[in-house]
Order: C-alpha cells, then structure tokens, then sequence
C-alpha cells in the first residue's frame, strides 16, 4: 500500500476535511471501475465508519481480506466495524485484533485495541463469575494483567499517541492504580491540552483536594471550561462549586442577625446589665458600617475576584436551578430580620426576639437539609 491510486488519495483528503459523503461516492465510483484495489476498499470503510454505518464498513472489510487476508488495516477495520453499532461484541473481535497484532507485531495500535478488548472482556468475564456490581472497592489488578502488558507494549511503540494513553487510563482507572491514573492523564494532557476526559479528571482532582474552598475550586473548574467548553462533568462540577459559594452567603446572612442580636442585648445574661432601650442612634447606625463591611469583604470581593466564567455562572445557575434561588432569599429574609433588629428603636425586646429566631431558625433548618446538595 504504498503507491495509492490519485482517486484513494483525493478521498483521503476529503476524508481528513470530513467531508465523508463525498468520498464515499468517489470512492464507490473508483471501486467499480476497480474492484481489487486494496486501499480503496479500506478507506471506504473508514468512511463508512465516519458515517456510522457499520454494517456496510464490515462489508468493506470483508472484501479487502478477500483480496488480502493478512493485511493489518483491513483486520483493523474489520475489528473496529464489528465493536460498532447495536450489535457489537469485543468478544468476537479479539481473535481478530490477535492476529492484526500477529500480522505486524510492530504497530502500536494493534495493541492499544487488542488491550481494550482484553481488558472489557476480562472485566466482564470477573463481574459474572463474583457476580458483583460495584467494583470500586476491587482490587482488579490482578484481573487487568495481560491487557496492562499490552497496553505497555503499545505505549513502547506508540509513546506519542493518544488513544493508546486512553486505553492505559482505563485500565489503570479499573485497576484503581491512582498514581498511575494521575501520570496518564498528565501525560494525555501534554499531547492534546483540551482532551475532556483528563482534563475533567485532572480539574476534579485538584478542586477537591484537601483545603481547597469553594470559590478556588469553582475557578478551578471555569478554567478547565474554557479548554474544553463540552464537558458535561467539569460544568457539573462548576455548578456543584457555584452553589456551595452561594450557601456561604446565608452565613453571613447569619452573622449579621446574630451580631445584631448582641449589639441589642436581646438575651439577659446573669451577671450583666442589658442595654437601655431604645438603642442610641449612633450605635444603630454603626451596625450599618459593620453589616456592609462584612458583606463587602465575605461577599463582593471574594465575587469580584472569581473569573468572568465563575461569575457568569453565578447568574446561570441563579436562573436555572430553584435551591439557589431558595438560598439568596433566605439571606434577603435574615438579612431583614437583622436590619429590622438593629435599625428600629425599639422600647421592648420582645418583637426583636421573635425577629431573632425568625431569621435564624429557618435558615439553620435548611442548611443541614440541603446540604447534600453541593455533592
């Protein structure tokens, strides 16, 4: 296959521009005027695999093995026909992925799919014999050895090739060998920094590592959203991350009631004489400093300082989901309880206590309550 007929290579590019329909026809066109051209048949199954139609890539494989039944491309179209479409089965195409990698012992991807395959099947082959569905406190290690000496091999052959690197993650994520989970997806990184799938697991780990806050973690994720903006689990994680910024509010929330309460002497301690009512206004009116000091430093700032992605999502999720927009209203509803506390010049501190645990107690109620859900 090294001399291609000009219409196999004119496919070839429509192929790489993704333009499969169009090479499917000039390819179907070439094949009945020559129909024992080898490298045709195998790149009009390729196309047909772009095409999701494998059913008729399979055929193509067939007649490129009839013409060649040793040719490593034709066995590998083959094998990535049959794991295709409803009825595919990696069962069935490891015998044909031994023999691609008996054909040409030198090609990494022969062993990068012989190990995927190998490693399905063995995994599958565990679950029905332990009978187990939760496998994530399995030692698999000793279930993944043959695929992890293949998918050793293929990275020898292949260290710059990245499906090879995927095929090793999974195994060594069903190996639970976290070192080596955290090494591969560095190293997928270095070849294609918008790979989703490593950098969501990259991003995950480092925002819920031991210390980090909510808002670092948030930004943590924001980044990750802009190499790669389709990743459902990294805006899942923002989201998670989102909320758990916007709970903090109702702590503030709640220690402007409570500093507010003890500005007013609201509960008689033994041993000390409660404040006169009504409160002076200077007094009233340094409640306001400190309240606005609290929410610009626990609040505003720590806000401003987030990246545009954090901050847009802030806003997003305000209008997407409720529990946030049931969190900001408990702040609003403790945060007037306080005000109303602190500002009013009270003559009794009856009312001021039932305001007290008015903004306290439902908030408190619901913190416990809904915490479950920035997990």
């Amino acid at each position: 296959m090294t001399t291609l007929n000009p219409t196999v290579e004119q496919a070839q590019a429509l192929i790489d521009f993704k333009r499969y329909e169009q090479a499917r026809t000039l390819l179907s066109q070439h094949l009945a005027e020559d129909p024992g051209d080898l490298a045709a048949w195998i790149e009009i199954g390729n196309c047909h695999l772009k095409m999701e139609q494998p059913e008729q890539a399979l055929e193509a494989a067939d007649e490129a093995l009839r013409l060649a039944p040793e040719d490593f491309f034709a066995l590998i179209l083959r094998a990535r026909a049959m794991t295709r479409g409803p009825n595919g089965s990696w069962r069935e195409v490891e015998p044909v992925l031994r023999e691609a990698v008996r054909v040409d012992p030198e090609h990494w991807y022969g062993y990068t799919m012989l190990a995927d395959a190998v490693s399905r099947m063995a995994l599958l082959r565990y679950v029905q014999a332990t009978g187990v569905n939760d496998l994530r406190n399995h030692d698999l290690g000793h279930v993944m050895r043959e695929a992890s000496d293949l998918v050793m091999e293929a990275l020898r052959l292949g260290p710059e090739e990245v499906y090879a690197h995927e095929v090793a993650l999974q195994i060594a994520n069903w190996s639970s060998n976290v070192t080596l989970a955290d090494q591969l997806e560095r190293a997928i990184l270095r070849l294609d920094p918008t790979h989703a799938e490593a950098l969501t697991a990259q991003t995950h780990r480092a925002a819920n590592a031991p210390g980090v806050k909510a808002a670092r973690a948030a930004d943590f994720y924001a980044t990750g959203l802009a190499a790669a903006p389709d990743s459902t689990g990294m805006q899942r994680g923002l989201d998670q991350a989102t909320y758990r910024m916007l709970r903090g509010v109702r702590w503030l929330a709640l220690l402007c009631v409570a500093f507010a309460g003890t500005g007013m002497d609201l509960f008689a301690v033994e041993g000390k004489v409660q404040r006169e009512l009504p409160l002076p206004l200077g007094q009233r009116l340094w409640y306001l400093v400190v309240a606005t000091a609290i929410w610009l430093v626990g609040a505003l700032l720590r806000y401003r300082r987030r990246r545009a992605g954090v901050q847009l999502n802030v806003r997003s999720l305000i209008h997407r989901r409720r529990w946030p927009r049931i969190v900001l209203a408990q702040a609003a509803w403790a945060m007037l309880c306080a005000l109303l506390i602190a500002e009013v010049p009270w003559t009794d501190r009856l009312l001021p206590q039932v305001l007290f645990w008015a903004g306290l107690a439902p908030t408190f109620a619901t913190i416990w309550f809904d915490r479950k859900k920035t997990r």
